[in-house]
């Protein structure tokens, strides 16, 4: 057996600032009700659930319902048996996580840059700030206040390390301060941000403090967890991170610069002929800003200020990448005919939150494509703009091979990977796919199967005679069948399977049909037959 020190072998200079944001995801819920902490928001037993395999669970619960014995993890059925009066709301872990980046990016008031403590910690290099909060237990103080401020319960702690911090934090007094010389014997091995089977195992093996794994030599440590190279997993390396001894690496949060301009209006305007100049300034001066990113707008946000505090706000979604002013004045000219400017608009702000790289090209390619018309891509955000941004859609493949199921509609504009270059691209490749002889499916299927009257079939099973929409066609060609299997894993087992066929009739028109059901399947009577797709 050999002692390990239990404090950094030599002091460090650099301090951190951990912040447990202790019930982040209650809390978040209480604001967006509108509700106090220790009032309204805890009054009435209320828990946050989410839908697993065995049915909801709780993930977080207010005062009031812990109060009643229910807990973080138990099924919510288990809970009520408890607590009665249990009141629930779904959780949104998504939104926690997007209100804990924009709390990292907030909390860069304290110190020069933050990082992110998964699931509801915050990590802050305060290292030379202190002074300015008049010392380290006054820059706690400050953050404990503004935290409370905002809503957020937390504990906050400082120490040389993220990790002797975070075990302050969680398992030390409120506002702890760990200075050189001290150490974290008395800290429980939970501290060392280990996951639950690692703990369960340490205690088994006598070791409840962190200060008792200094009685045990490192050897045999390393042996019993040689095999578990994850950090949460083996207790010398949270060990060594706690300590100082090995770097922990932290990513720090940056903020996003959204391209942005404005003009600030020596006078206020009212006519609409000088609201468009203001708008083409605008519009010039965003395209110069992008086009030093080597970006393009998809998404744009105008903002208007009027002299009595109203802001008026339009948003423009492209279906490509632009940075052609005078196409995106022109779309944002459309959205401003019902603008009521009262007594007059003093600044305008332009900013594109949603960008995309668009390096620099010359414009004469272009100028082939719009020399007889406009573009596929002006075309589409003038028809957007017209018809609205759902009444223009593109088929995307889905995750089937039913066909009716194997492509759904989706809005242009929906999805940051839609590029009209991309979508010419796939047509081009299915006409040269069928040109190529490899195209053996239709281009244009019926929005619903319509059913067929097979007059006669041939002993081998394809059809030779069928009545569609009161017409008889005579079979000249068929070829087939194709089996399609039913989706077992989404279907009832009483779905029959499909035998496709291609057949043309006597004046050279191509269709699509398919059988439903063999004879004597034991899934239903004799098969019926449908038509579901026409060739060109």
């Amino acid at each position: 057996m050999t002692d390990r020190p239990s404090s950094p072998s030599r002091p460090s200079s650099r301090r951190i600032l951990s912040i447990w944001l202790v019930r982040l995801a209650i809390d978040r819920w209480r604001l967006a009700e509108g509700l106090r902490a220790g009032e309204g928001g805890d009054a009435v037993p209320h828990a946050l659930i989410s839908e697993t395999a065995h049915g909801p669970r709780i993930t977080a619960a207010n005062a009031a319902a812990l109060a009643e014995g229910v807990q973080v993890g138990t099924v919510l059925a288990d809970a009520r048996a408890l607590c009665p009066a249990l009141a629930v709301s779904p959780a949104d872990p998504v939104g926690d996580r997007a209100a804990l980046e924009a709390l990292a990016l907030w909390a860069q008031r304290w110190g020069p840059w933050s990082a992110l403590d998964l699931p509801d910690g915050l990590v802050v290099d305060v290292t030379g700030v202190a002074h300015l909060f008049g010392g380290e237990a006054g820059l706690i103080k400050d953050a404990a206040q503004s935290l409370a401020a905002r809503g957020f319960a937390a504990r906050l702690a400082i120490a040389p390390t993220a990790g002797a911090a975070w075990a302050l934090a969680h398992y030390g007094q409120e506002g702890a301060i760990l200075h050189p010389g001290d150490n974290l014997d008395a800290l429980p091995v939970a501290a060392l941000r280990l996951d639950p089977a690692t703990v369960l195992v340490l205690r088994r093996l006598g070791l409840k403090r962190i200060g008792e794994l200094s009685g045990v030599a490192r050897d045999a440590l390393a042996r019993r967890f040689r095999n578990h190279k994850a950090p949460a997993a083996n207790p010398l390396i949270r060990l060594d991170q706690l300590l100082g001894r090995v770097p922990e690496p932290l990513l720090p949060v940056l903020p996003v610069d959204v391209p942005l301009v404005q003009r600030r209006l020596m006078e206020p305007i009212r006519h609409r002929s000088l609201l468009d100049q203001v708008l083409g300034d605008l519009c010039a001066d965003l395209v110069r800003v992008l086009e030093g990113r080597a970006l393009g707008a998809r998404r744009l946000e105008l903002a208007l200020w009027k002299v009595d505090g109203e802001v008026l706000q339009r948003r423009l979604e492209l279906a490509a990448a632009s940075r052609d002013p005078a196409h995106i004045a022109a779309l944002f000219g459309r959205k401003l005919d019902d603008l009521d400017a009262g007594f007059g608009i003093e600044l305008a702000r332009l900013r594109a939150p949603w960008t995309e790289p668009l390096p620099l090209s010359q414009r004469d390619f272009e100028a082939a494509a719009e020399a007889h018309g406009t573009s596929l891509a002006a075309c589409i955000d003038r028809l957007v703009i017209r018809l609205g941004p759902d009444a223009v859609r593109r088929p995307t493949p889905r995750a089937s091979h039913v066909p009716e199921r194997a492509q759904k509609w989706v809005s242009l504009l929906g999805a940051p990977s839609t590029s009209v270059d991309g979508l010419l691209h796939r047509l081009a490749d299915a006409a040269s796919s069928r040109e190529a002889g490899q195209g053996h499916r239709p281009l244009k299927l019926l929005d619903r199967a319509e059913p067929i009257a097979v007059l006669y079939a041939s002993p081998d099973g394809l059809p030779r005679r069928f009545r569609w929409r009161g017409q008889v066609h005579e079979i000249a060609r068929a070829e087939g069948p194709e089996r399609i299997a039913p989706e077992w894993w989404r279907e009832r087992s009483t779905v029959r399977l499909r035998d496709y066929y291609r057949i043309e009739d006597g004046e050279g028109r191509r269709y699509w049909i398919y059988r439903n059901g063999l004879p004597d399947d034991g899934r239903g009577g004799i098969p019926e037959w449908f038509l579901q797709g026409l060739y060109a």
